[in-house]
């Protein structure tokens, strides 16, 4: 097989690269070690900033979203006694959406099969070889068990952390640097079929602990308890898991809407970031090379940022010859990462209670600051709506 840009990972980061490349004439081949049906059943993100949602409607991929999306205008901070709402637009002017990423999979599946560039699922076996040349392959076994090796100008690794892509740009010459945070929280998650009792995200500090009430449709919410890391989800009933939402949003003259939990599951917490981001033709790109806590939702918003860099630095390479804009890519995309990373650190570690008074005071300080000075409204505003790419 031969084409222009292999692509490892069907995620939101492969599959939005290879459609931005074809718009521009540039053929690619995606390869995915799951089935179609896991991919697009993976609960994950579901806040997409203002420049996400640009890029997918300006790559045709908004109609659904623009009809099904909630857009929003900002989110409440809570702590006790006080639920106070932070206005985006008036604050920086930009919006962000409630649309979830397994919603936009499904979106970039669709378009990607109905005339797309190839698209394969269930593949095993995958091997990066000769990134360091200008004649990259992948070697890997089809959905049938026939070994097939992909020719290519250029290898993108979507593939997470722990596919084969980011072991490879490791190995190199130069290495590979890393920075990690394990958080000591974790958050337990839940889909219920109950109309969200608000109509914008609510971050509550409590002394029990954070929570964050969401939602992924009018009809659908989406919730999260702080818990601890050693906690199972067996342990925890759906009648034990409203009881602590409701206590952490209690607010006067509001009640939490409950409802059948369709969904549970608990997310541990934690921040990595590797450096480079390329090997050679190798280049890497979301889960890949960075991951953030959720709790600025950033992840699906960072992965698109590299996608949109690297679409341009690999039309400039492969129709103009020029070398420039892959040369610069791992540096500008680490720049945004560096920023989306302390904010994900900022709110998370005002969030999210440890058991110390002194920390509880601190972070009490730092909310009512938030909800008292625009200009610190406008920072958090700022960078949860997205920067400019």
């Amino acid at each position: 097989m031969r084409t222009q840009v292999g692509i490892i990972g069907a995620g939101p980061a492969g599959l939005l690269l290879s459609r931005l490349l074809a718009r521009q004439g540039i053929d690619s081949v995606v390869l995915e070690n799951r089935s179609r049906e896991y991919v697009q059943g993976r609960i994950r993100a579901g806040i997409l900033e203002q420049n996400t949602v640009d890029v997918l409607t300006e790559a045709g991929m908004g109609d659904r979203l623009h009809r099904e999306g909630l857009e929003h205008r900002g989110v409440y901070l809570q702590y006790p006694g006080v639920r106070h709402q932070l206005d985006f637009p008036d604050l920086c002017g930009r919006r962000v959406w409630v649309y979830g990423q397994t919603e936009v999979v499904k979106d970039l599946v669709a378009a990607q099969l109905d005339g797309g560039p190839p698209l394969l699922f269930d593949v095993s076996d995958v091997a990066i070889e000769d990134v360091d040349t200008d004649a990259p392959r992948i070697r890997f076994t089809d959905a049938d068990g026939t070994p097939q090796v992909l020719e290519c100008d250029v290898v993108a690794g979507t593939d997470g952390f722990h596919g084969p892509s980011r072991a490879v740009v490791a190995g190199g010459a130069g290495g590979q640097q890393l920075w990690e945070r394990t958080y000591p929280y974790a958050w337990l998650g839940i889909l219920a079929d109950a109309a969200p009792a608000t109509d914008e995200l609510i971050y509550a500090w409590h002394p029990d602990g954070f929570a964050l009430y969401s939602m992924r449709s009018p009809s659908v919410s989406r919730l999260y308890l702080q818990v601890d890391p050693s906690e199972r989800i067996e342990d925890w009933s759906d009648d034990r898991i409203w009881s602590g939402l409701a206590t952490r949003f209690a607010h006067e003259g509001w009640e939490i809407s409950t409802g059948t939990v369709t969904e549970k599951s608990i997310l541990p917490m934690r921040s990595f970031v590797s450096a480079p981001m390329r090997r050679g033709r190798l280049f890497l790109a979301g889960d890949a090379a960075h991951i953030v806590p959720p709790t600025g939702a950033k992840g699906l918003n960072l992965a698109v940022a590299d996608v949109v860099l690297l679409s341009r630095a690999l039309v400039r390479l492969l129709q103009e010859k020029e070398t420039d804009l892959v040369d610069a890519y791992s540096d500008a995309a680490l720049a945004r990462v560096w920023r989306a990373t302390h904010f994900s650190w900022w709110m998370t570690s005002m969030l999210h209670t440890t058991g110390d008074p002194f920390d509880a005071q601190l972070q009490l300080s730092q909310l009512r600051r938030v909800c008292s000075s625009e200009a610190a409204a406008r920072e958090l505003a700022e960078n949860y709506t997205g920067l400019p790419l």
